[in-house]
């Protein structure tokens, strides 16, 4: 195969697979610039508790310091969309979209496997996939593998197809043909998202994790700030609303990856069922899940926050 002929067969496989974006870039080192900018933010501790960010700087803005002999970088956008309106949500207590079914590290890894092994098939080649699981600025690679720019809610978000996506790499050691790097940015002058965040952790130009709510619910392990849980709704776990305020995220299509929708014993669970949550039900709901990571002891912290919120 030539590169060109690799490259589209790549790609085929990639929508094959149920991928929704599947972008190229070279492996290389993080623009100056955007490795000023992460440096910035971690200086002001705007990262809080969340001290992988401070670790492994070298393998955060050069893959080829994470994966030595890579020369290219596939990444690939799953969705996670759901018929999000016509969900009887209300007033009943919920998690964030992306946590209602199972694990996403796993649902993008797994493909990725699959994309490998079919990329193997026409092509000596040597490789590794990650989602989520190394220190890689996964929406600055994205951006430059053309996919979609990264909005004034630090989402990135994919043209006429939203935000609701999770993000995965495949860093493999051949060159490929690559695509042009996202350059337009379609926000203009909206600003719904920061407009919409409870807690003003987003600005126009800035993102503080320790004020926004899905690091205070997933990440942050202390006594919730007084005020928490008014802020919160009825969303004990994560947080959305950047997201559905967002334009682009008006239209999108429901995922057909169906182990990223909702279980049905999660979707049975009522507002006295989740307030009397059992350690042996809770292993029972997320042992498949993203969720599983932030513990009992922390959900039930954010239903008591929601509660008296």
């Amino acid at each position: 195969m030539t590169t060109e002929e690799l490259t589209e067969y790549i790609k085929s496989e990639a929508k094959r697979l149920g991928f929704s974006a599947c972008g190229i870039t070279k492996a290389a080192k993080v623009s100056r610039h955007d490795c000023e900018l992460l440096d910035r933010w971690v200086a002001e501790g705007q990262h809080g508790e969340m001290s992988y960010m401070e670790r492994n700087g070298d393998k955060r803005t050069d893959p080829t310091v994470l994966v030595p002999g890579c020369k290219s970088m596939i990444v690939v956008a799953l969705s996670y969309a759901q018929e999000e309106e016509k969900e009887p949500y209300g007033g009943t207590l919920h998690l964030a979209r992306y946590a209602r079914g199972k694990d996403y590290h796993k649902a993008v890894k797994d493909r990725l496997y699959i994309l490998l092994k079919k990329i193997e098939e026409v092509t000596p080649v040597k490789g590794r996939p990650f989602c989520d699981t190394a220190p890689l600025l996964e929406r600055y690679w994205a951006r430059e593998a053309g996919i979609g720019w990264i909005g004034r809610n630090h989402q990135l978000i994919i043209p006429h197809l939203g935000s609701y996506f999770f993000l995965g790499e495949l860093l493999v050691d051949c060159e490929l043909r690559y695509d042009n790097p996202f350059t337009d940015n379609f926000c203009g002058r909206c600003n719904r998202c920061t407009e919409q965040c409870p807690t003003a952790a987003l600005t126009t130009d800035s993102f503080d994790a320790r004020k926004c709510l899905s690091y205070l619910t997933i990440e942050y392990g202390g006594t919730l700030p007084d005020g928490t849980g008014e802020k919160m709704g009825n969303c004990f776990y994560g947080c959305d609303r950047c997201q559905t305020a967002c334009p682009w995220n008006k239209s999108t299509t429901p995922t057909k990856a169906t182990e990223l929708l909702p279980s049905v014993a999660l979707s049975a669970m009522s507002n006295a069922d989740w307030h009397a949550l059992t350690p042996e039900k809770y292993a029972s709901l997320f042992s498949e899940s993203a969720v599983e990571r932030a513990g009992y002891a922390r959900l039930m912290r954010n239903m008591e926050a929601v509660k008296k919120g």
